[in-house]
C-alpha cells in the first residue's frame, strides 16, 4: 500500500496518501504503538502480552495480540510492515514513515524546528494500555530535550528576542525543567530586563523547593550569577550555613579595606578552609573582577594557576611556570578579585602565585606558618573557645545538649574543641536518637585520648563504627580513589553498584560529615578523613572500574561532541558497570570539564594500557579546550605504559598525538620529533602516520616551505584514506588547499576546500566545517573578494559560538578582521581582532596583535600600532615563524607601511585545530 505513514506523536494514527486509515479499534493501535517504538526489534508474544495489560492479563490475551495483528494486517492492505518471527512480531516500517524515527533524525542533523513541527499533541494520546504512561513520558521528555536544544541554540544567535515569548509558554508548561528555566533567565538578562530575569530566577528556585525540597542544580546556579552580576564570577564553594564562633578571626579578616595577602594557619581540623571561605563570601562585594578558589592539595604551582587562569576566563594558558605566573600577575595587575587559595604546604608552594602590585586579596590556609610569604598578614588559629565549642555542638545536637551539660562539656574536651571532631560527634548523636550524650562521651572515653590528632582520630573511629556496611564500604573507596571529589555515576562504578544506591550512600556519608560538598551532586572527603580511609585494606579492581567508567563515559561525551572523531579500537575494555547517556554537547563539555582532572588522575594511577583508549578517546576534547598541558599528561602516560607493555600500536598513536599537541602549543621543534619518532615506531598503523605527516606538513608550511608541506599532506592523505579517517581527510584536504594557495594553482585549492566542506558536512562535523570555511574566507580574500570571504568567516563564527568553541572563534574573528582591512574599513577590523585577541590561543594572538597594528597603521595611529607589532613581533618570534620579520618592519621600514595597512601583504592564517 504506497503513501503508508504511521504517526506516534499525538493521537495514533495509520494514513495513507495523507487520508486516515479506517477501521482500527483501540486495541489494534495500543499493538501497533508497542511494535512500531520498537521498530526493526522482534518483541515476543510474552513481552507484547505485558506491555498491553501489564500484570492483569486477560486469558484471551494471546488470542486478542493474533486479532489484532491480523486486523492490522487487513486494514493496511497487505503492507509489509507486521512480520512474524520465530520469536514474535516485528514491526519493519518504510524509510520516512515512521514521526517517531523521522523526530530523532531531524534532531541529530540539527533540524530541530522541523523535528518539533511532527508532534501534534501528547504522545500516544489515545493508547490506554500498560505500557503508555512510560513510554509517553519518554517521548515528552525527547520532545523537551529537542525544545532545549533549540532554544539554546537561538540564544547562542543571539536571538533571545525572538524566542522571549516561546521560552516563557514554555516555562509556563513545565516551571520545574531546570534547562528551560535557566534559559528564559538568559534571554530576559540579554534582553535588558534584569528586573524579570531575577524574577523568573525567584520563581524557579521557590517552586523547585516547595514542590520537591531541592536547590538548583550547578547548571542554573551559574546562570543567576551572570543575571546577578554580569561581569562577576565567583568560584567559591559553599558557605556551611551553620558556622559558629570565630568573630574575632573574621572580624580581622574582614574589617580590613587592603588587598594583599593574608594567611590563615592551623593543625588540620581547626576550620581554616571554612573561616577563609567565610570570609570570602562576606567581602564578595568589594572584588567585583572575580572570587576564585584552588585547593592547592595535590597541585603544582603551574596547575594551580592554570585553574586561577580559566576562572579568570582565560583560555590560551602560557605551557611554563614562569610564563603563567607572568601572565597571572599581569592579568591581576588590572582586577579586583579575591582569590582563596586552600591548602598550600609551604612558602615556595604558593610564591610563583602571588600577584604582585595588585589590589587583589588573596586568602591562604596552611597547616604550617607561613612566614616566608613577604608583606602577608598572619592570623593563626587554635581550637575552639569553650563557648564557641559549646554552640556548634548544640546547633547539631539541638535539645539534648541543654538536658546533659555536663557530659557535654566531657564530649568537647574529648573533641579536643576541634570543629571537625566536635562536627563529626555531634552528626554521630544527632542521628541517633536513643543514644544520650553521656553515651557518647563513653564511646569517645575509649580511645583513651590525650592529643587533639587523636581526638579526631577517635571522632573518625566512632562516626566510622555507626555506618552500616555499604556506607562503611563506599567510604573506604573513595578515600584511595585518586580524584579530587566524585559524582553519582563515578562512585557506582567504583563500587560496582547502581546509580541510584551508590547516591544514597554518598548523601548518607554526607550526612554523617565524613564527606563535603562544595556544589551540587559533587562530594568531596577532608583529606584527614581520606587518610583516615586510607587506612584501611584497599578493595582490589576498584580504580580499575572506575578507570573503565571514565573511559567509556568519555568516549560517549566526545562522540557528542565530535561524532566523527571516535571510532572503536581493537582492545577496548567492556563496560564493568553501565554508562549512562550523554544528551546533547552541552551536557557532554560540561561533564568533560568537570571530570578533566579527575580523569587524568585516574589515569596516572592505574598501570593498564586502556590508557591508550582513554588517551585516545579525549584527544579531540582536549584539543578543541586547549587543555594542552592535560593532552601532553595523557598522551605522555599512554606512551610511557605501551612502552612498558610492547604495545608499538599505542606507543605510536601516543607519540602522534604528542606530535599534534606540541604543535598546537606552538612549540614546533619538539613537534617534529615526536613526528618523526611517531613514523619510525607506526611502521603499519596508517591512523599515526597520518597524524604526524599532517604535523610535519603544518609546520612546514608555518615555515613557509611549501614544497615539503604538499609532499608531507598529500602522503597524510592518502593515509588517512587507508585508515577510513574521514575527520583527518577532511582536515588534511583543508590544510592542503591553503598550501597550494599561491599563484596559479586559486583553483586547485578551491577544489580541496569545496570536497573538505562536503565531507565535514556530510558527516555532521561542525569543527571541520567551521575551519574550511574559514579557509575558503582566506582564499576568497587573497583572490580579492573581501566580502564573501567575510561572510564566510561569518558563518564559521556562527558554528564556533553554537559549539561553546570561543578559542577557534578567534580564528574566524581574526578572518573577519583581514578581510575588513582588505575591503578598507579598519575601524571594524580593529574591532574584530580585538575580540580574537581576547580569546585566541597563541598563534591567533599574534595574528590578532598583527592585524591590530596594521589596521591602526591604516588609520594614521602609528603611536598606537606599535605595541600590537612589538607584541606580535614577540609571539611570533616565540613560534619560529617568518611573521616576525614581517610585524618588526611593520614599524621599522615606513615605506611598507601603506601596503601592510592595505591588506597588500596579507598575514598568514594559522590553523587552531584538527
Amino acid at each position: 500500500m504506497g503513501g503508508l505513514r504511521f504517526a506516534l506523536l499525538g493521537p495514533v494514527q495509520v494514513t495513507v496518501d495523507g487520508e486516515p486509515l479506517p477501521g482500527l479499534a483501540p486495541r489494534h493501535r495500543a499493538v501497533l504503538a508497542h511494535l512500531l517504538l520498537h521498530a526493526g526489534k522482534v518483541i515476543p508474544m510474552e513481552r507484547l502480552i505485558e506491555a498491553v495489560w501489564g500484570l492483569d492479563q486477560p486469558e484471551t490475551a494471546r488470542s486478542q495480540i493474533h486479532a489484532a495483528i491480523t486486523a492490522l494486517r487487513r486494514a493496511m492492505g497487505g503492507a509489509e510492515v507486521l512480520r512474524t518471527r520465530p520469536g514474535g512480531y516485528l514491526a519493519d516500517p518504510a524509510p520516512g514513515s515512521l514521526d517517531v524515527r523521522e523526530f530523532s533524525d531531524l534532531v541529530a542533523e540539527g533540524r530541530l524546528r522541523e523535528a518539533l513541527a511532527l508532534w501534534r499533541g501528547e504522545a500516544l494520546a489515545d493508547v490506554h494500555a500498560h505500557y503508555a504512561p512510560a513510554a509517553r513520558a519518554l517521548l515528552a521528555d525527547r520532545r523537551l530535550a529537542a525544545i532545549e536544544q533549540l532554544m539554546e541554540a537561538e540564544l547562542t544567535a543571539g536571538r533571545h528576542a525572538a524566542v522571549l515569548d516561546e521560552l516563557a509558554a514554555h516555562v509556563a508548561a513545565h516551571p520545574l525543567r531546570e534547562r528551560l528555566a535557566g534559559q528564559l533567565v538568559t534571554a530576559l538578562h540579554r534582553s535588558g530586563r534584569q528586573a524579570d530575569a531575577l524574577a523568573a530566577a525567584r520563581a524557579y528556585r521557590e517552586g523547585l523547593a516547595e514542590e520537591q525540597g531541592l536547590d538548583p542544580g550547578a547548571g542554573f546556579l551559574a546562570v543567576e550569577q551572570s543575571a546577578l552580576a554580569a561581569s562577576r564570577s565567583s568560584f567559591l564553594p559553599y558557605d556551611v550555613p551553620d558556622f559558629t564562633g570565630r568573630d574575632a578571626e573574621l572580624d580581622r579578616i574582614v574589617s580590613d579595606p587592603r588587598g594583599g595577602i593574608v594567611t590563615i594557619d592551623g593543625m588540620a581540623g581547626v576550620g581554616k578552609t571554612t573561616l577563609a571561605i567565610r570570609a570570602a563570601h562576606r567581602l564578595a562585594g568589594r572584588f567585583p573582577g572575580g572570587q576564585l578558589f584552588a585547593d592547592l592539595s595535590g597541585h603544582t604551582a603551574p596547575a594551580a594557576l592554570e585553574i586561577l587562569l580559566r576562572q579568570l576566563g582565560l583560555t590560551e594558558i602560557p605551557p611554563t611556570e614562569a610564563g603563567r605566573a607572568a601572565l597571572w600577575r599581569a592579568e591581576l595587575a588590572s582586577r579586583r578579585v579575591l582569590v582563596v587559595l586552600d591548602n598550600a604546604a609551604d612558602g615556595g608552594h604558593v610564591r610563583p602565585l602571588l600577584p604582585g602590585s595588585s589590589e587583589s586579596l588573596l586568602l591562604i590556609t596552611s597547616r604550617r606558618r607561613l612566614v616566608d610569604v613577604d608583606g602577608a598578614r598572619a592570623l593563626s588559629m587554635e581550637v575552639l573557645p569553650p563557648g564557641d565549642a559549646l554552640a556548634l555542638f548544640a546547633g547539631i545536637v539541638g535539645e539534648r545538649a541543654a538536658a546533659e551539660p555536663t557530659a557535654v562539656t566531657e564530649v568537647l574536651d574529648l573533641c579536643g574543641h576541634l570543629p571537625l571532631a566536635i562536627r563529626l560527634a555531634a552528626a554521630r548523636l544527632q542521628h541517633r536518637p536513643r543514644w544520650s550524650v553521656s553515651y557518647l562521651a563513653g564511646r569517645l572515653r575509649l580511645a583513651d585520648l590525650a592529643t587533639p590528632e587523636r581526638s579526631v582520630a577517635a571522632a573518625f573511629a566512632v562516626s566510622y563504627e555507626q555506618l552500616d556496611e555499604a556506607e562503611r564500604r563506599m567510604f573506604r573507596l573513595l578515600g584511595p580513589a585518586p580524584v579530587r571529589d566524585v559524582e553519582p555515576h563515578a562512585a557506582a562504578a567504583l563500587a560496582d553498584l547502581p546509580v541510584p544506591e551508590a547516591e544514597d550512600l554518598l548523601e548518607s556519608l554526607l550526612d554523617a560529615n565524613l564527606l563535603i560538598q562544595r556544589e551540587p551532586g559533587r562530594y568531596t572527603m577532608h583529606d584527614l578523613l581520606r587518610e583516615h580511609a586510607r587506612s584501611f585494606p584497599a578493595e582490589d579492581g576498584a580504580v580499575m572500574r572506575l578507570l573503565v567508567h571514565y573511559l567509556h563515559r568519555s568516549r560517549s561525551a566526545v562522540r557528542r561532541l565530535f561524532p566523527a572523531n571516535v571510532g572503536d579500537r581493537p582492545g577496548l575494555p567492556p563496560e564493568l558497570t553501565p554508562v549512562e547517556p550523554i544528551r546533547d554537547p552541552a551536557e557532554a563539555l560540561r561533564w568533560l570539564d568537570a571530570e578533566r582532572g579527575n580523569i587524568i588522575a585516574t589515569a596516572a594511577h592505574v598501570p593498564r594500557i586502556c590508557v591508550g583508549h582513554l588517551a585516545h578517546a579525549l584527544r579531540p576534547y582536549l584539543d578543541r579546550q586547549a587543555h594542552h598541558d592535560d593532552a601532553v599528561t595523557l598522551h605522555g602516560i599512554a606512551l610511557e605504559r605501551s612502552r612498558a607493555n610492547g604495545d608499538p600500536d599505542v606507543s605510536g598513536r601516543a607519540l602522534a598525538d604528542l606530535a599534534w599537541t606540541h604543535w598546537r602549543r606552538g612549540d614546533y621543534e619538539r613537534a617534529l620529533d615526536y613526528a618523526e619518532q611517531a613514523l619510525a615506531v607506526a611502521e603499519d598503523d596508517p591512523f599515526p602516520r597520518s597524524m604526524a605527516l599532517h604535523t610535519l606538513g603544518d609546520v612546514a608550511w608555518r615555515r613557509r616551505d611549501a614544497a615539503t608541506a604538499e609532499r608531507h599532506l598529500k602522503q597524510a592523505l592518502d593515509l588517512a584514506r587507508i585508515a577510513g579517517d574521514r575527520a583527518r581527510e577532511g582536515f588534511v584536504l583543508g590544510d592542503l588547499g591553503m598550501v597550494l594557495d599561491q599563484p596559479g594553482r586559486h583553483d586547485e585549492a578551491r577544489r580541496h576546500l569545496d570536497l573538505a566542506l562536503a565531507m565535514h558536512r556530510r558527516d555532521g562535523n561542525p569543527l571541520g566545517e567551521a575551519r574550511v570555511l574559514n579557509q575558503i574566507g582566506t582564499l576568497l580574500r587573497h583572490q580579492g573578494h573581501p566580502a564573501e570571504a567575510a561572510d564566510r568567516h561569518r558563518e564559521a563564527g556562527r558554528i564556533y559560538r553554537a559549539m561553546g568553541n570561543h578559542t577557534d572563534e578567534a580564528a574566524a574573528r581574526n578572518g573577519l578582521g583581514e578581510a575588513a582591512l582588505a575591503g578598507g574599513d579598519p575601524a571594524r577590523a580593529i574591532e574584530e581582532h580585538t575580540a580574537a585577541a581576547a580569546h585566541g590561543d597563541r598563534p591567533e594572538r599574534a595574528r590578532a596583535h598583527h592585524g591590530l597594528a596594521r589596521a591602526l597603521l591604516a588609520l594614521g595611529r602609528a603611536g598606537d600600532a606599535a605595541p600590537h607589532a612589538d607584541a606580535a613581533e614577540r609571539l611570533y618570534r616565540d613560534l619560529g615563524v617568518p611573521e616576525a620579520e614581517e610585524a618588526r618592519s611593520l614599524m621599522s621600514d615606513p615605506s611598507r607601511r601603506s601596503s601592510r595597512a592595505s591588506g597588500g601583504q596579507p598575514v598568514r592564517p594559522v590553523r587552531t585545530t584538527a
